[in-house]
């Protein structure tokens, strides 16, 4: 286990945001991104919660409150050994909550190596 400071796992998890590629960053709609130490469910290191855009309708529009991402830092830092790997886990981890934000399940990101 590897303890990093709350701001600096923050600023790790907004670069983890800057490196989302631009054309999928614009398509981001209505998501706040939230770091918490632990999760209520154990076994987490991040939650997405909130509608995906593939299940959106025209109905889905007005004062909707935002989809919500949630990064655990201590269980990051858990299953880590050294700074890089908490930063390659939180690349890993906004990635792949983010992908739920587009629709995409725990299996395709699987496939794809982002689970």
């Amino acid at each position: 286990m590897i303890d990093v400071d709350p701001v600096r796992f923050e600023q790790l998890v907004a670069d983890a945001l800057d490196g989302i590629p631009a054309e999928l960053a614009e398509r981001m709609e209505n998501v706040a991104v939230f770091v918490e130490d632990r999760p209520r469910q154990r076994g987490l290191l991040g939650l997405y919660q909130g509608v995906p855009l593939t299940e959106r309708d025209s109905g889905y529009s007005g004062m909707v409150m935002p989809d919500r991402i949630t990064i655990y830092r201590l269980p990051i830092c858990e299953i880590s050994r050294s700074e890089q790997e908490v930063v390659d886990q939180v690349r890993i981890t906004v990635v792949h909550e983010v992908a739920h934000h587009f629709g995409i399940d725990d299996e395709r990101l699987h496939e794809l190596g982002w689970a």
